[in-house]
């Protein structure tokens, strides 16, 4: 594919898809994910994947003529007071992709949480088939919009709110449920009623029509009911909604039989390309469930109750957490922040490759691991 974009994907269409394998909504509060740089409308006909936004990095994005890049750690992360081009600091990189025509997006926690994310693509590296989070993360990304129309109306109006977004649960659409109803209303003077008349009071039959809506989609489904009603001021609900958490940040699963400390931290550095395995623990130790948070685990391994047998699988790991993963009978091991997370790219290139086809897809090659062994 040409390096221009010629292609009929924009910018929005990438971030959608990012967003739906990597809902934001599961990120940590904390964190800054999404769009992060760049205009929704813009063409895309290259996209380039890293986990860090570096100048090797953004060099190599106008080289190979990408004009998204999806950088796994956010470069705009606390608060920015300007934009300059001078230095390479995260703002100036940021600058320098803007001036690039390259839109900027970050998965970060969202994608350790997400189905087939970092920490899934590191288990099932381990040999690891079935895992549970964590800690859960609760999805309210959601609402439910509830409209009265006159019993004709209803399927005008449910169609036009459909057609906005709303109404998707899971691989379904259209969905919305019906109850049927009296609505009354007296108009003051001035207003002009699509039922009766003004100063008159008036009963309708009329449906209740609701279903659920993406917060980001809540405007636009408003506006199309609005549009879509006869009455002069329609009478609509919007409850928020709290989703049953699915999901969450770190993994836990069991191993396979007979895996050692020593064994599973080799097949790891094969397997991923991390240059500075460490463990703690005996290598000669057996191992039966891996306890898998990529990046820096800090106290989040803590919170499944470790027991013997358990390993901590992470990127980095601080002196104090160490020496309390011994002394809980566990052990340990950390492939370096970088390394723990890089695996994941290349699967997430395909899976959006097969979502966007007439967009190619690129992992980064500058993007490298800061560590490196002596």
């Amino acid at each position: 594919m040409s390096p221009e974009a010629s292609g009929s994907a924009c910018v929005g269409d990438v971030c959608d898809a990012l967003d739906r394998i990597a809902p934001p909504s599961l990120a940590q509060e904390w964190d800054n994910v999404g769009l992060l740089a760049g205009d929704r409308a813009a063409k895309v006909g290259r996209v380039m994947l890293c986990i860090d936004l570096m100048r090797p990095v953004l060099d190599e994005a106008v080289r190979e003529g990408v004009q998204f890049l999806m950088a796994y750690h956010p470069p705009l992360f606390r608060p920015v007071k300007r934009l300059v081009a001078s230095g390479d600091d995260a703002s100036s990189l940021v600058f320098g992709c803007i001036s690039a025509g390259v839109a900027v997006y970050s998965t970060h926690t969202a994608l350790d949480a997400a189905e087939g994310g970092t920490n899934d693509r590191i288990a099932a590296l381990c040999g690891i088939n079935t895992t549970e989070p964590i800690a859960y993360t609760h999805d309210e990304s959601a609402c439910k919009v509830v409209v009265f129309v006159p019993a004709n109306e209803a399927d005008k109006v449910a169609e036009a709110m459909f057609a906005a977004g709303a109404g998707r649960i899971g691989d379904y659409e259209k969905c919305a449920f019906r109850i049927p109803g009296t609505g009354s209303f007296l108009g003051g003077a001035g207003t002009c009623p699509a039922v009766g008349q003004a100063g008159e009071y008036e009963t309708v039959e009329e449906v209740r029509v609701e279903c659920v809506c993406p917060k980001s989609l809540l405007v636009g489904v408003i506006r199309a009911l609005r549009a879509a009603h006869s009455y002069e001021e329609p009478a609509f609900d919007v409850y928020p909604l709290v989703g049953v958490p699915r999901r969450g940040i770190g993994c836990v699963g069991a191993l396979p039989g007979g895996t050692t400390l020593a064994g599973l931290a080799r097949g790891l550095k094969e397997s991923t390309g991390a240059a500075c395995v460490q463990i703690v623990g005996g290598g000669e130790r057996t191992v039966s469930r891996a306890v898998i948070c990529v990046g820096a685990a800090g106290s989040l391994p803590f919170e499944v109750g470790l027991r013997e047998g358990d390993v901590v699988v992470t990127g980095e790991i601080r002196h104090h957490d160490a020496l309390a993963i011994l002394r809980a009978g566990c052990c340990a091991i950390a492939l370096n922040h970088w390394s723990s997370e890089r695996p994941v790219l290349g699967a997430l290139a395909d899976r959006l490759t097969a979502m966007l086809p007439s967009v190619e897809f690129l992992v980064s090659g500058a993007d490298c691991e800061p560590f490196v062994p002596v």
